[in-house]
C-alpha cells in the first residue's frame, strides 16, 4: 500500500456511502458523481474516503446484510459510464422520475436499473471475440467466488426470490448432478450476472485508480457476520452452524445491556470456529484478499465479536437470554498476516469492551475507534479528546448515529450543556465546532460524515439501529458540496496538522 495511504500517518477523511451520492438515476453509483466526490476531498484536503460495504444490499437497502461477502452491488453501476462504453444508447439510458431527489426509493430504483442492465448485458453480446476475452480474464481472476455468486443469483431468480433453504432440495443441498443441471438450464442468466460483476470490477477500478491519483485511498467496511440469505452460506453451509435443512441453530446478538433490556436480535448465523480452523481460515484470507484488491483499508464491523460474541438459540424472540462464546481470537489474525502480510485494518471497538478484546486489537497494532457524540453521556469517558490515545480514529458520529445538528437537537440538557463547553461553540454552529474538535484531537486519523460538514439536522441520518424500514435511503444534492465548503474543510485540517 502506497506510504501516502498509511493508517499511521496523521490525516482525515469523510464517510459518505455511494448510494448517497447524487445522478439520475435513482441513487448514487460509480459514475460521475464519484469522481466529483474524489475532486471535493481532494480540494478539501481530505486523504480518506470511507464507505459502507459495497456487496449487494438487501431489499431493504441494507449493505450489512448483503447476498454475498465478495460481489459488489449491481445497483452500484454506472448506466452513464455503460452509454459512454456504447452498452446503451442515450434514449436507452433516460434519468429516473423521483419524487423525492434525497431519497432512493430502492424498489423503483431496482427496477429502473434492471432494465438497462438488461438491455446492456444483451449489447455486449452481439460483440462476443472483444468482450468474451476480458470477461474470461476477470472470471480467471475471481475464479473462487464469481461463478458460485453468478450460479446463485441466477437460482435466486429462478426459485422467485426465495431463500436458498427454500430451494428443492438437491439443488439446496448442491447435489453435483443437480448443480450441472442448474448451470446448463441457467446459462445465460449466470452469464448475466457474470457480466455485471465485470462490469463492476471495471468501473470500481477506475474509480479507485482516479483516487490515487488524487491522493485519495478508499476505507471499506468488512461486518464481521454475514447475511443467512446468502451465498456465502449456501456455498460453504460447514463453516456455519446450521441444521440439517440448511437454517441456523443460533443467531448471533447483541447481549442485553442499559440501551436495551432485552438486548438486540442480529439473527446472523454464527460461525463454525472449529471448521475454520481446520481449514487455517482459508474462507476468511480469501474474504481480506478481495477487499484489499477494492480498498486501500478496511473497518471491521464489531471487531469485539473475534474475541468473545453473543449466541442466541433461534427459537427465542429477543436476545435476552443468550450466553457468551469465546471467538478465535488472535489465531485468526495470525493466519491472515501468514497469507497476506500486515493488513490495514481499522477496527470497530464500540459496545461492551472487554480486557481481552483490547489485548486482541493492541496485539495486532489495530486502531479502535472513538466517537465525539458519545463523549458527552457522562462526565468524563474515553470517547472526549483529551481521552484519546494517538492510534485511533475519531468521528464525530457514525452512519449509526444521529447527525451531529440532530444529535444536538435531540439529545439531554446534560450532554448539550457539556457539548457547548467542551467545544466552547453555539447552536448554531455546533457542527463546526465538534468537526474542529475531532480534527484537533491527537487521534492520528479523523472521520468525519458528510451530513456533519453539510450541517444536516436527523432527516439525513443514514440507519437507526433496530429498525427496518426508512433507513439507507438519504442522498446529498449535487449544489450542495461548495468550493466554499472545501476551502473551510481545507483551513482546518491545514491547521491540525492533517
Amino acid at each position: 500500500m502506497p506510504n501516502r495511504f498509511r493508517l499511521d500517518e496523521r490525516a482525515s477523511g469523510v464517510l459518505l456511502h455511494p448510494t448517497s451520492l447524487p445522478g439520475p438515476h435513482g441513487s448514487g453509483d460509480l459514475g460521475d458523481h464519484a469522481y466529483r466526490f474524489v475532486d471535493f476531498l481532494a480540494e478539501a484536503g481530505q486523504r480518506w474516503w470511507q464507505m459502507l460495504p459495497t456487496g449487494p444490499a438487501d431489499q431493504h437497502g441494507c449493505p450489512y446484510s448483503a447476498y454475498s461477502a465478495f460481489a459488489g452491488d449491481p445497483n452500484l453501476i454506472s448506466l452513464s459510464r455503460l452509454h459512454q462504453d456504447g452498452l446503451l444508447s442515450r434514449a436507452e439510458l433516460g434519468s429516473m422520475k423521483v419524487a423525492d431527489p434525497a431519497r432512493v426509493d430502492y424498489g423503483a430504483m431496482r427496477r429502473f436499473r434492471q432494465a438497462r442492465l438488461d438491455q446492456a448485458f444483451s449489447r455486449f453480446r452481439t460483440r462476443p471475440a472483444r468482450n468474451r476475452a476480458a470477461l474470461d480474464r476477470f472470471r480467471a481472476r475471481n475464479e473462487s467466488w464469481v461463478d458460485d455468486w453468478a450460479l446463485f443469483s441466477a437460482l435466486r431468480d429462478a426459485n422467485g426470490g426465495r431463500h436458498w433453504w427454500k430451494w428443492p432440495p438437491g439443488i439446496r443441498q448442491r447435489r453435483v448432478g443437480e448443480l450441472r443441471s442448474a448451470r446448463k438450464e441457467l446459462a445465460d442468466e449466470i452469464l448475466f450476472h457474470t457480466f455485471l460483476q465485470f462490469q463492476f470490477e471495471r468501473q470500481w477500478s477506475a474509480l479507485k485508480e482516479y483516487g490515487e491519483n488524487q491522493g485519495v485511498g478508499l476505507i471499506g467496511d468488512v461486518p464481521i457476520f454475514v447475511a443467512h440469505d446468502s451465498c456465502d452460506v449456501w456455498v460453504e453451509p460447514k463453516l456455519f452452524r446450521l441444521r440439517a435443512n440448511g437454517t441456523p441453530s443460533v443467531v448471533s446478538g447483541a447481549a442485553p445491556d442499559a440501551f436495551s433490556k432485552t438486548g438486540q436480535l442480529w439473527n446472523h448465523p454464527l460461525y463454525d470456529w472449529k471448521a475454520h480452523r481446520e481449514d487455517r481460515y482459508s474462507w476468511w484470507v480469501r474474504r481480506f484478499r478481495h477487499g484489499l484488491t477494492q480498498f486501500d483499508a478496511v473497518r471491521i464491523d464489531h471487531f469485539l465479536g473475534f474475541s468473545r460474541y453473543w449466541e442466541v438459540p433461534v427459537s427465542h424472540l429477543d436476545a435476552q437470554r443468550g450466553r457468551w462464546r469465546k471467538g478465535p481470537g488472535a489465531d485468526l489474525f495470525l493466519a491472515l498476516e501468514r497469507e497476506l502480510g500486515k493488513v490495514p485494518i481499522i477496527a470497530e471497538d464500540l459496545g461492551l469492551v472487554t480486557p481481552d478484546a483490547i489485548a486482541l486489537r493492541d496485539r495486532f497494532g489495530y486502531p479502535g475507534m472513538r466517537v465525539l457524540q458519545s463523549g458527552f453521556e457522562s462526565e468524563d469517558n474515553e470517547h472526549l479528546p483529551h481521552n484519546y490515545p494517538t492510534h485511533c480514529v475519531a468521528y464525530t458520529g457514525t452512519h449509526d448515529n444521529d447527525t451531529v445538528r440532530g444529535w444536538f437537537a435531540n439529545s439531554h440538557l446534560s450532554e448539550r450543556t457539556r457539548a457547548l463547553s467542551y467545544t466552547g461553540g453555539s447552536a448554531r454552529t455546533i457542527h463546526w465546532d465538534m468537526i474542529r474538535v475531532t480534527l484537533g484531537s491527537v487521534a492520528m486519523m479523523a472521520i468525519l460524515p458528510l451530513q456533519d460538514i453539510l450541517g444536516l439536522d436527523s432527516d439525513a441520518r443514514m440507519n437507526l439501529p433496530a429498525t427496518l424500514r426508512g433507513n439507507w435511503t438519504w442522498r446529498f444534492r449535487s449544489g450542495q458540496l461548495s468550493r466554499r465548503i472545501a476551502r473551510r474543510l481545507r483551513e482546518q485540517v491545514a491547521l491540525f496538522g492533517r
